[in-house]
């Protein structure tokens, strides 16, 4: 079922509001935060200092970033 016109601003509206951290959030952000700097830090005394590494390191953070976004954006708090 392709998407609708109210199904994208539905969208946009939760993509750019902020999204308050509660229950376990918190820790899973900061694990995957720590896990990507792990494989950061793996990448760098692997492999040579280059475009390549370099790319590899910022697909790694945007990454962890969308990993978390995908938390803070899909998440709905239980009351």
């Amino acid at each position: 079922m392709p998407l609708t016109k109210e199904d994208i601003l539905k969208r946009i509206d939760n993509d750019f509001v902020y999204h308050a951290p509660f229950g376990d959030q918190v820790q899973r952000y900061a694990d995957l935060r720590e896990a990507g700097r792990q494989l950061a830090i793996k990448i760098v005394e692997s492999t040579p200092i280059s475009r390549e590494q370099s790319l590899a390191l910022t697909k790694l953070e945007e990454a962890i970033m969308h990993a978390n976004s995908a938390i803070a954006r899909n998440e709905i708090e239980q009351k």
